[in-house]
């Protein structure tokens, strides 16, 4: 169950707990970096607020800034209830949630309608990305994290080809409120997209509290309104796939979103060489990228482009993007190269998507 931060982390210092929680290694950093919890007066009758919980697997914090502490805490609390509860209809670990339902039987009906609405999205979105981005490539991932827990190896071509007849998108079918696999063993992760959509609702949330400045950071995907305030947008820093390494760019953003995808990030094996972004067309982890970063107007969207752009490689990637009003990337090559699309930000300039 995730739990608010704010008492669990007294016995360690600000630097160690934004170490161990994965901020300062989040895909995308705040400049300067968020803290756990702080409420901060500053200048004529207003508040930054900020606040943290353990969520979705990683670290969430939403910085607030208006004229009043206990409203912008009220509408932080209330923006975390809702990640949560978005969060939890898509979740494939738990067999009772709308997803491992629909996995565990095949189908599933009189499913709730922002979870087909979501579906719906993401094999839309499977299209325009030429089957980049795929929710039905679980079994894929199921069959290396099997290989792997049991063997200590990667499967066999033979085991990869016994399941990538699975990868198949359009044996999903939809009617309504009722999703059915057209084929027995498929399954669907919305992985590369439900996180994104979750700090969405997060925001829409604080919108309809009437929150004007605010910015949703979990675990590196990013979602702002409003800048700090008057003339003082957010400043991102993408991080470099190199640990340790100076970030790769700052750049501000007063409303958007950003999202990274890199191969650095979970991995099936101890030498970190089978990551978790698997190639739909060949059920082999991508290989020709380190990491992506998109900048889109949806976290959601942001999430799952930048899954595909990896996925794609970068050339094809790069020119995905290209036709996609609003989306912008930003590219690490495998051999360490930076590619960009064409209206990716300069350093320090101002992301507004179209």
């Amino acid at each position: 169950m995730a739990k608010n931060i704010d008492s669990s982390v007294t016995s360690m210092d600000r630097r160690s707990f934004l170490k161990y929680s994965g901020i300062l290694g989040a895909g995308l950093l705040l400049s300067p970096v968020l803290p756990a919890s702080e409420a901060v007066a500053f200048g004529r009758g207003r508040y930054r607020v900020t606040r943290t919980r353990m969520m979705m697997g990683t670290f969430a914090a939403i910085t607030v800034i208006g004229p009043s502490r206990d409203e912008a805490d009220d509408a932080i609390s209330m923006a975390f209830d809702e990640m949560e509860r978005a969060s939890r209809l898509f979740d494939r670990h738990q067999d009772t949630s709308p997803i491992g339902t629909l996995n565990r039987e095949g189908w599933a009906r009189d499913l709730d309608p922002e979870v087909t609405a979501l579906l719906e999205r993401s094999l839309r979105l499977g299209e325009t990305t030429k089957g980049a981005f795929d929710i039905t490539v679980k079994p894929v991932v199921d069959l290396y994290q099997s290989s792997f827990a049991d063997h200590q190896a990667p499967p066999s071509d033979s085991r990869v080809a016994g399941v990538l007849d699975l990868v198949d998108p359009g044996a999903v079918r939809m009617d309504g409120r009722t999703v059915r696999f057209g084929k027995e063993g498929m399954g669907v992760t919305l992985d590369g997209i439900a996180k994104g959509y979750a700090i969405d609702c997060g925001m829409n949330t604080l919108k309809q509290r009437r929150i004007r400045h605010a910015l949703i950071n979990a675990g590196g995907d990013i979602r702002s309104i409003g800048g700090r305030g008057r003339f003082s947008p957010w400043r991102v820093a993408v991080q470099n796939p190199d640990k340790g390494a100076p970030a790769l760019q700052t750049f501000t953003m007063e409303d958007g979103a950003v999202a990274t995808s890199g191969n650095y990030e979970v991995y099936f094996d101890e030498e970190k060489v089978y990551h978790h972004l698997i190639d739909p067309h060949s059920a082999r982890p991508a290989r020709e990228s380190r990491s992506v970063t998109v900048l889109a107007g949806s976290t959601t969207l942001a999430d799952a482009l930048s899954t595909a752009v990896f996925v794609a490689g970068p050339r094809d990637g790069k020119n995905l993007i290209e036709t996609l009003t609003g989306s912008e990337c930003l590219i690490v090559t495998a051999g360490g190269v930076r590619v960009s699309s064409s209206r990716w930000p300069s350093s320090g300039a101002l992301f507004t998507p179209a």
